[in-house]
């Protein structure tokens, strides 16, 4: 692989954040019509297995004993990232509002930072902490979180697994194998996910009810399958491919906090699709979800790039005061042993 410039990782990383984020507006004509989340995101998570299906088996000729040997992280991305995050996400909305269940599920980034603390017990940087504070406070701005606001300790307690499953997506995609492409993590990742869904669905957890046959998109009516295929391929295929590149030229936390941008692309898109403009508070919100963005990306950059950072951690690995599997959970994918040259992709 390629070393590639950390412009290109936090490009991957906004194009993930933007693909998630068109779910919401083409999800909602779904559930309006009567379809079950369960429903909605089994079918969303199956076709999107099924479209990276062939893409993988492609990318992995001469590469199984890669998916072999990385069989437990990919089973645990597809149980986390894909149908843990789906179904605890759609229990939340159930007994709370969107915005709080939102809110809940995008702590993910500062569970990452704790966790990171707590593991190689070095405090986040003072600057880290500002990007943390900036984009907390826009977040709960943009979800409008206080306004209709109604809470359940269920709820809550679903919003908090969602955001483990979110952490666990970042984490565990850091550590991969680099040798295993992204797509074929991706798709086998999906392929898990749709798996126990299905699962769900046949003992009763997951009520998977479909709903009317046509359903209303902004001003156009049309057939069902269009925002399924939309949400498939868009906000889930190419979501969670982009999603891995991003994680590996970025690293966990970095990727973390660029993924809050999808709550401002979901802003964006229920105004281009739905029609529901923006109010100037989450506008306000917006801004300061980006200046936390950009305090972190900041911060990582003044502490001697991703070359410097791992070439410190590869010293105290040696050294034996840091853990080899846990210093790439902070570090994007091959950061531990820089080399100029390019590596097979």
């Amino acid at each position: 692989m390629t070393h590639r410039h950390p412009l290109l990782g936090l490009g991957a990383a906004l194009a993930s954040s933007a693909a998630f984020a068109t779910s919401g507006a083409f999800a909602k004509s779904l559930l309006i019509g009567g379809w079950t989340p369960g429903a909605v995101v089994t079918l969303r998570i199956t076709i999107a297995a099924a479209v990276l299906l062939l893409p993988t088996l492609w990318v992995l000729r001469g590469r199984w004993p890669v998916l072999r040997r990385s069989a437990r992280l990919v089973i645990g991305y597809g149980l986390t990232g894909v149908a843990g995050c789906q179904l605890a996400y759609f229990y939340a909305v159930s007994h709370l509002s969107v915005g709080v269940a939102l809110l809940l599920e995008y702590l993910a980034p500062v569970l990452i930072v704790g966790w990171l603390w707590l593991r190689h017990r070095q405090a986040p940087r003072p600057l880290t902490v500002v990007g943390v504070v900036l984009a907390m406070a826009g977040l709960l701005l943009v979800l409008d979180v206080l306004g209709g606001m109604r809470l359940s300790a269920a709820g809550v307690l679903w919003g908090l697994t969602a955001a483990v499953s979110l952490v666990l997506y970042f984490l565990i995609t850091a550590q991969v194998d680099e040798d295993l492409p992204p797509i074929a993590l991706a798709g086998s990742g999906l392929a898990v996910g749709a798996a126990v869904l299905w699962l769900a669905s046949l003992v009763g957890v997951l009520d998977t009810t479909r709903g009317a046959a046509t359903v209303v998109v902004g001003a156009a009516t049309v057939p069902w399958w269009v925002p399924v295929l939309v949400i498939s391929i868009v906000a889930a295929a190419f979501a969670y491919v982009a999603g891995v590149a991003a994680v590996r030229m970025l690293g966990a936390k970095v990727a973390s906090f660029v993924a809050l941008s999808e709550v401002l692309f979901a802003v964006l898109f229920a105004w281009l699709v739905l029609a529901e403009l923006p109010t100037p508070v989450q506008l306000v919100g917006g801004a300061l979800i980006v200046a936390g963005l950009v305090a972190v990306r900041a911060d990582e950059s003044r502490g001697g790039g991703h070359a410097a950072v791992g070439a410190a951690a590869a010293a105290d690995v040696a050294a034996g005061d840091l853990d080899e599997d846990y210093a790439a959970e902070l570090l994007p994918t091959g950061a531990l042993n820089p080399d100029p040259g390019t590596r097979e992709s």
